[in-house]
């Protein structure tokens, strides 16, 4: 391809210009180059319009974190003071056969079901005039409930005989 005599000029003036544009490289990114009147270069930087906006700050923050309930059970046979346990299972059923499974085995012939609880703790509390099992957010909190309701029985024999604690995984 031959150039004409007349596009010569309009190539010239094209290679001048292209020596004016700069990028902006002196900013961050999300910036542009300030330069007040009568200065030369850039002085600072100037947020971009609309660069920040909530939508864009949405794209780039991480999910929210997904959790998986975990269920416990507590079972117990009075007649001879057995007791079974389950922690950390998927679900209240499944806390459950198992409690009651682990009182089976442990000679207790009808055992019952005396607490489920699902993301927190449990105690059970024995003394001498009663016991009783309690859930709550910590195992402090379980203890807490039970210590109160020994004192309420003015069962001063009473103490911690089981703890267990079945707590939400996280999955995402």
């Amino acid at each position: 391809m031959k150039l004409t005599l007349s596009c010569w000029p309009l190539l010239a003036l094209l290679m001048l210009v292209t020596g004016f544009v700069h990028a902006e490289g002196v900013c961050p990114p999300g910036m542009f180059p300030t330069n007040p009147p009568g200065t030369q270069g850039p002085v600072g930087c100037a947020p971009m319009p609309g660069y920040n906006n909530n939508q864009q700050q949405r794209q780039f923050r991480p999910p929210p974190p997904q959790w998986e309930t975990r269920w416990g059970a507590i079972a117990t046979y009075e007649q001879n003071g057995s007791l079974g346990t389950a922690t950390d299972m998927p679900s209240q059923s499944s806390a459950e056969n198992l409690a009651l499974a682990s009182c089976q085995a442990k000679h207790g012939s009808i055992c019952k079901i005396q607490l489920s609880y699902s993301n927190g703790c449990a105690a059970m509390m024995v003394g001498d005039r009663v016991y009783n099992t309690n859930a709550g957010i910590t195992v402090d909190d379980a203890i807490e409930k039970g210590l109160k309701m020994c004192a309420d029985a003015k069962d001063a024999q009473c103490h911690v005989y089981y703890t267990g604690c079945s707590l939400p995984v996280r999955i995402q």
